[in-house]
């Protein structure tokens, strides 16, 4: 039985080319749901096209999209949903703990932050896909 559905209409932010759909077995995905202060949102995907992304990458994260909801929608002007690929659970920890422990993320953050604090909250939750998904 569903107890809810929901429907939110994205438009894919343009900032990195089409992931690759590789099929690796194990893989899991992670989506995350950044909620920006007010005004705060270009702050954020300057951020991310300009040094976080590829710091994922460098820590063995698979950058797969970047969304940002359409005007009219829910956290349309102040939310960014993405996804990133890891092939393991397990990797996934250790690709967040080497992330958080850059210098190279510590100086990107606090340089986008030196005019006040860009994230109000982040959801993260990892999935594993079904034996009938495209995307492994």
């Amino acid at each position: 039985m569903v107890r809810m559905t929901r429907t939110q209409f994205m438009a894919l932010a343009a900032m990195l080319p089409a992931a690759a759909e590789a099929q690796v077995k194990g893989r899991v995905f992670e989506l995350r749901t950044y909620y920006t202060l007010p005004g705060r949102l270009p702050n954020l995907l300057a951020r991310f096209r300009d040094h976080t992304t590829a710091l994922f990458e460098k820590h063995g994260m698979t950058n797969v999209g970047y969304w940002t909801p359409l005007e009219g929608q829910e956290g349309a002007g102040n939310t960014l949903i993405y996804m990133l690929a890891h092939q393991s659970a397990e990797a996934a920890k250790k690709s967040w703990d080497g992330f958080r422990n850059d210098p190279a993320w510590a100086e990107a953050r606090t340089e986008s932050e030196k005019d006040g604090k860009i994230v109000d909250k982040v959801v993260s939750v990892m999935m594993q896909p079904t034996d009938f998904s495209k995307m492994k």
